[in-house]
């Protein structure tokens, strides 16, 4: 371990350290026995904390940029990495945001929870720059536990506590065995090393590791699929979105998912490339599975937590389409439509839209207690910029232009094309019709429908407004503009499959 090691490493040193500050200041004059209540508890500064330490973090990610080493042969410090530090940054600072209003009142330990969402941004880091299986385990573990934590963070609620035990149950599953994933591709190539294992792979006829191969990446799937709410690893996402605090469902479903893909596609672009017609042809079908059932289940739901539950597991279908239609070959990684940047760009899309709905959800919550899709009637006499934000949001999960959401499914059906996967394009494009159904089923609520007769206005506080905003904001800016994000999605991935 070098000094420039430990200077790649300064955005997580910053956020442990950000992280355990926010839990010694949150203890900070107080003494032994004293009561634990609501009024004595807050200190309302403490996400301001938390934001000073993502804003270094993402200073502390420009010794990065443009840069590919590693660190003592298990982390990676490439463009992919930065990418998807930078968009957990951005993410984590939005939750942040949002719960700033949530959290008050609702908890006698606001700050343990903020410093819970840096240590997850620690395990995001490190989750995806592993390029090692042991490291990788690790980090994987680290960020579930900790979710785990936050899902259940509401001790008193029973919805809170059932999320937890769920979410944890299903993940220490998943983790089991995708742990024998590992260990089979490790006693086949005598290394933990991504690298290596590529290396290993190639030296070895294909068709006599075929009995080994394929049993390996459907245990690793069984693990990365956990994470990124793919069928059939879903089961837990309704309750657990539904229970958890809105903030933390928020965080699971973009960061957390995006840390999955991340996960994903360098296992098996950079290790498994040897495989890759099987891994295709697999995560083709799981693609199909996944973004079918979501968006039919979706259709049923009158609760808008488990609505956004099942649409988030159709758009890691969606955002898989892209991982199926990648090729390892030379060459395809350079093109407009390799598969990959569409992820990326899907990614990055879906992250600031999915917030912002999140973020409204969490306005319309904490005013009125109201989670239920009939509860948003009348919206737009109730809160009309709310109601637009929304309605914004809700095009760009449906994939209408001009915004985001387009932008990420033209470049991951465009891939689908490219690899001459027409009938996935095809299945993607009748999804996306089936998803606007239920999407403007909520539009139908807030535009056309009269509201109760003692609903009043709906008042947001100035953090959560910023929320709204910046993520509304962007989820315009990328769909009209969309070439920078178009550009940095592609040079992330340029040296991705270089084995």
């Amino acid at each position: 371990m070098t000094l420039k090691d430990l200077t790649y490493l300064l955005p997580e040193l910053i956020l442990l350290l950000t992280a355990a500050a926010i839990f010694i200041l949150d203890i900070v004059g107080r003494q032994p026995g004293d009561p634990v209540t609501l009024e004595r508890r807050p200190k309302p500064w403490l996400p301001y904390v938390a934001f000073i330490g993502l804003g270094l973090a993402g200073l502390a990610l420009l010794p990065s940029v443009g840069q590919t080493a590693q660190i003592a042969s298990m982390l990676a410090v490439d463009p992919f990495a930065l990418f998807f530090k930078a968009l957990a940054i951005i993410g984590l600072a939005i939750v942040i945001l949002a719960a700033i209003p949530y959290m008050r009142g609702r908890t006698h330990f606001g700050g343990e929870f903020y410093a819970f969402l840096l240590i997850t941004g620690v395990a995001v880091c490190l989750a995806v720059s592993a390029t090692n299986l042991v490291m990788l385990y690790l980090a994987f573990e680290f960020l579930s536990i900790t979710s785990y934590i936050l899902a259940g963070y509401f001790r008193e609620n029973r919805k809170s506590g059932e999320a937890a035990i769920k979410y944890f149950l299903y993940g220490a599953t998943a983790s089991a065995v995708m742990l024998y994933g590992m260990s089979l591709l490790y006693g086949a190539t005598g290394t933990t090393d991504f690298v290596g294992i590529a290396q290993a792979l190639s030296r070895r006829a294909a068709p006599d590791l075929l009995w080994l191969g394929i049993p390996a990446i459907i245990l690793l799937l069984a693990g990365f699929g956990f994470k990124a709410s793919l069928v059939p690893f879903h089961q837990w996402v309704p309750d657990t979105y539904e229970g958890a605090p809105t903030p933390v469902t928020a965080f699971l479903s973009t960061v957390s998912k995006a840390t999955g893909f991340a996960i994903l596609i360098r296992v098996f672009v950079v290790a498994l490339g040897s495989f890759e017609p099987q891994w295709t042809a697999l995560l083709a079908l799981v693609s199909i599975l996944t973004m079918t059932i979501g968006n039919l289940t979706a259709i049923r739901q009158t609760n808008i937590k488990r609505m956004l539950a099942y649409s988030s597991i159709a758009q890691a279908g969606y955002i898989l389409i892209g991982v199926a239609a990648v090729s390892t070959k030379p060459g395809p990684l350079s093109s407009t439509f390799n598969g990959i940047n569409g992820v990326l760009i899907y990614l990055a899309a879906y992250l600031v839209t999915n917030l912002g709905a999140f973020a409204v959800v969490i306005a319309i919550e904490n005013r009125s207690g109201d989670v239920e899709i009939k509860d948003y009637a009348g919206m737009i006499r109730r809160a009309p910029w709310l109601a637009a934000s929304l309605f914004i949001f809700l095009l760009s999960l449906a994939g209408i232009p001009p915004t985001a959401g387009f932008i990420g499914k033209v470049f991951v059906f465009g891939a689908a094309v490219q690899a001459q996967m027409i009938l996935l394009a095809v299945i993607g494009a009748l999804n996306s019709v089936v998803s606007a159904f239920y999407y403007l089923n909520v539009v139908r609520y807030m535009f056309f429908t009269p509201p109760e007769p003692d609903a009043g206005p709906i008042e947001v506080g100035r953090s959560l407004q910023g929320a709204v905003l910046l993520t509304g904001a962007l989820t315009l800016l990328i769909g009209l503009f969309p070439g920078p994000l178009i550009n940095w999605a592609t040079q992330s991935v340029q040296l991705l499959a270089l084995r």
